[in-house]
Parts: C-alpha cells; sequence; structure tokens
C-alpha cells in the first residue's frame, strides 16, 4: 500500500500537469540546413530574447584518447574556453562575462558538446566566439598547466573518494580490455604527460561537419539560423578522423570485489548486461527498471529502505552506450548490512525475472516515464540538449510525438518476456568499497594501480 501510495504522490502532479499542456505538442521541431549543407534541428521561442544552443561532435570524447593519453578529451574540453583568436584566457572570459555569455564543453566516453546560452543581442559575438573556441583556441602554457593542476587535484580526490574508487573498479572489471573501461579523467601519469601538440589534434581530427549534431532553442528563426550555421561550424574540416570503436559485451560473471577501506559504511555497486538505446525492448527494459530500482516505489527502494531500513537511498537503471549497454545501480549500507542488502538485490532480481513485473508496476511505471520525460525539459538549454540527444540516437524528428505511444504499446507480454531474458542473478556483480561483514570476494577489483 505504501508503494503504491508514493508512486501516486508522485505521479499525480505530473499527469495533472500534462492535462494542462502536451509539452509534446507545445514543442515544435524545424529542421534548418545551411546554404552549406549544415543541418541543425530549431524550436523557436520568442518569448524571452534568449537563445540556447548544444552542439555534439559523436565518437569525439574519451574512447578516442589513445592508449597512454587518457584525459586528454577531458581536458581539451576544458581549455578551449581558456583563450581563443587573438584574446587570451583573460580576455577572452572578460568578453564572456561583459557580454552575459555563457559557453562551456563536456567530454563523455562517447563525444564531446559545447553548450552556448546568449541573449539575443548579443547573438552574434556569441555565435563568433564559439566559432573561435571550436577552430581557434589557444591552449596558452599558463592555461593549460593550471587546468592540469586542476585535474591531478580532481584525480589525487578520487583517489579518497569511495563512490569513484568503486566506480573506476566496476567500469574497469566491466570492460577490461575497452576504452569503456579506462576513465575518462586519465591517471596521473597521463594527463602530466598530455602536450599542447595533442591537444591541437583533438581540435583537428574529432571536430568535423560530419560528426557534428546541432539543436537551437530561442528566439531566433530558421531564416536566421541557417547562414549563422555556415558562419559558426563552416571552416571545420569535412569528415573526422576517429579510431574505430568495436562493440563489446560487458564481462559481468558474478563476481564480488571487495577494496578494503576503513569507513562504517560501505559503498556497493552492482551490475549486469543491459539493453543497447537501438534495441527494439529499450522501452520495455526502461518500464522494468523503472520498477526494479528507479526511485521511491521502486522494488529495491521498498525493500531495501522502507521496510528495513538499511540504506538511505538505492537504486538501478540502464546505462546504453555507443558501443555497449550494462544495467547499474548502487547502495550504500553499514558494514554489518552489506550481505543482507546484496542478497535482497539478488532476490528482487531473481523475483523479476521469475515472475515479471504486476500490471499495477507497468501502470504506475508508464506514467512516471511518460510525464517526467517533458518536466525535465524546464529550460532552452535543456530542450537544446535533448534534441542534440535525440539526433544522436537516431530517433526521428516526430519523437517527441511517437515517444509517448512507444511507452504505451508495451505490452505484459513483452514485460514478461523480456524480465525473463534480461535480469540474471547469477551474473549480478557487486563491487564494495568499505570492511563489509559476511561477504566474501571472489577475485580481486581491477584498477587500483594508480
Amino acid at each position: 500500500m505504501r508503494t503504491h501510495l508514493t508512486r501516486l504522490l508522485v505521479i499525480l502532479p505530473l499527469l495533472a500537469l500534462l492535462a494542462v499542456a502536451s509539452p509534446a505538442h507545445a514543442i515544435e521541431i524545424k529542421r534548418v540546413v545551411s546554404p552549406g549543407g549544415i543541418e541543425a534541428w530549431l524550436v523557436e521561442d520568442h518569448s524571452n530574447p534568449i537563445i540556447a544552443l548544444e552542439a555534439g561532435f559523436r565518437g569525439a570524447g574519451a574512447t578516442a584518447d589513445p592508449d597512454g593519453k587518457e584525459g586528454l578529451a577531458s581536458m581539451t574540453t576544458s581549455l578551449l574556453t581558456e583563450g581563443a583568436g587573438d584574446m587570451d584566457s583573460q580576455a577572452f572570459q572578460k568578453k564572456l562575462a561583459d557580454l552575459s555569455i555563457s559557453l562551456g564543453f563536456s567530454a563523455s566516453q562517447d563525444g564531446i558538446s559545447g553548450g552556448l546560452r546568449t541573449l539575443t543581442e548579443n547573438r552574434d559575438t556569441a555565435f563568433d566566439m564559439l566559432r573561435l573556441a571550436l577552430t581557434q583556441p589557444r591552449f596558452d602554457p599558463e592555461s593549460l598547466e593550471r587546468v592540469r593542476g586542476q585535474m591531478l587535484v580532481g584525480l589525487k580526490r578520487e583517489r579518497e573518494r569511495p563512490g569513484s574508487i568503486a566506480s573506476r573498479a566496476f567500469w574497469t572489471s566491466a570492460y577490461p580490455d575497452h576504452p569503456y573501461g579506462r576513465r575518462g579523467s586519465g591517471t596521473p601519469e597521463s594527463v602530466a604527460a598530455l602536450t599542447p601538440a595533442d591537444l591541437k589534434q583533438v581540435v583537428s581530427q574529432r571536430f568535423s561537419r560530419a560528426n557534428l549534431l546541432v539543436g537551437v532553442v530561442g528566439d531566433i528563426t530558421a531564416e536566421e539560423l541557417a547562414p549563422a550555421l555556415d558562419r559558426i561550424f563552416g571552416t571545420l574540416p569535412a569528415t573526422a578522423s576517429l579510431p574505430e570503436i568495436p562493440d563489446v559485451q560487458p564481462a559481468f560473471a558474478g563476481d564480488v570485489m571487495v577494496i578494503d577501506r576503513t569507513m562504517p559504511q560501505s559503498t556497493v555497486l552492482f551490475g549486469q548486461r543491459g539493453l543497447k538505446r537501438d534495441d527494439p525492448d529499450y522501452f520495455a527494459a526502461a518500464i522494468l527498471m523503472e520498477i526494479m530500482g528507479g526511485g521511491f516505489g521502486s522494488r529495491l527502494t521498498e525493500e531495501i529502505r522502507e521496510k528495513r531500513g538499511l540504506a538511505y537511498s538505492v537504486s538501478a537503471g540502464l546505462a546504453p552506450m555507443d558501443h555497449s549497454a550494462a544495467i547499474a545501480g548502487s547502495v550504500g549500507t553499514a558494514n554489518a548490512r552489506v550481505a543482507e542488502s546484496i542478497a535482497l538485490v539478488r532476490a528482487e532480481w531473481q523475483r523479476m525475472a521469475s515472475d515479471g513485473p504486476t500490471a499495477e508496476e507497468v501502470a504506475d511505471a508508464k506514467a512516471y516515464l511518460t510525464g517526467s520525460y517533458f518536466l525535465s525539459l524546464d529550460g532552452s538549454g535543456r530542450i537544446a540538449s535533448m534534441l542534440v540527444a535525440i539526433q544522436r540516437e537516431n530517433l526521428g524528428i516526430d519523437y517527441l510525438d511517437r515517444r509517448a505511444g512507444l511507452i504505451e504499446a508495451v505490452t505484459m507480454d513483452d514485460l514478461k518476456r523480456l524480465s525473463a531474458s534480461l535480469f540474471d542473478p547469477k551474473a549480478l556483480t557487486f563491487v564494495i568499497v568499505g570492511q563489509p561483514e559476511g561477504v566474501t570476494a571472489t577475485k580481486p577489483a581491477p584498477g587500483q594501480d594508480s
């Protein structure tokens, strides 16, 4: 009863808001193609004099870092706004601040993205600064060494944080011979060895018109955006030079790894193989994982937190990547309760595999997944990011109109079939940082050498 009441408290406000206005119908996406052939997806919104632009470069992220140069994509993105063209770092940052322009870049495993926010009156200057950052970054020695120092401090802190320690071992164990098993933030040795030539190579080889994805939201028309795309991105190379990254299955084999750290509470990560975003069963998997570990009202929260008070939070979800897919979850609990928590996770995995979900759970999960997605699009920047994400996953420009129908079309037969084949308690792999009582490690944890 408590489970369903909790879900209702979450879902009812979503349904009420959706009843007022369906964002799927409020967001009209236009395909804009520049005279030079550069495509962007645009959502016009002239209610405020603000423009948000998101640019993504597919395949340009940490997986493209050569062996021994881990952290290269991360360092490059940190330095793109530290001076470009004839402006050093101070001049570049001052101009951004004086004109209230927000510009930043980040690297994930599979890509590099940049976000721009500007007032309409400063649009042309903002677009020019984005162009400079992408095509003429300076990588001045002073800025480079400052960012290098920040990254080294961050890596040192990672070695002290239980969550970072567990994450490093978890992903290294899952992908021992694949770039997904490396840390995107690099190692102290690799970060210390990166050179300006390495950074310039990222810019010249990974940023191109062929792997570019653009989403724009705000106070700009399609007619105004089309020529601007050529001014911003037109001088990028036609194609990128990226390494071939093989598809891979995660090596989850049901092991338990323990990293001994003196602390009263253990940090536990767990996982198994998952489904990629283009899998036909993706939405069925999303529904099942919402029921299993999606938050308050989920089975794991009910069994581990609500009934037994073993942890403040426990969760699990899909982790799709370009070249693989996993299910990953976490729980933090007292050392004396780790064994019980792991047993409960395995039991819930087995219950889902054997019995599947209930009709009431499915209805709640569908309502939540439908409503929460649109409520997360609460700003121009997030909508611009969503436009890039839809393009990256090849979901189609009409995806927002179809999404609710795709979720609703998932049947109980689909869920029963998938739950039986997907949830594998014997393959569930655990990494524990702490001093868990009553837990026996089955193999050493990898990735503890630096």
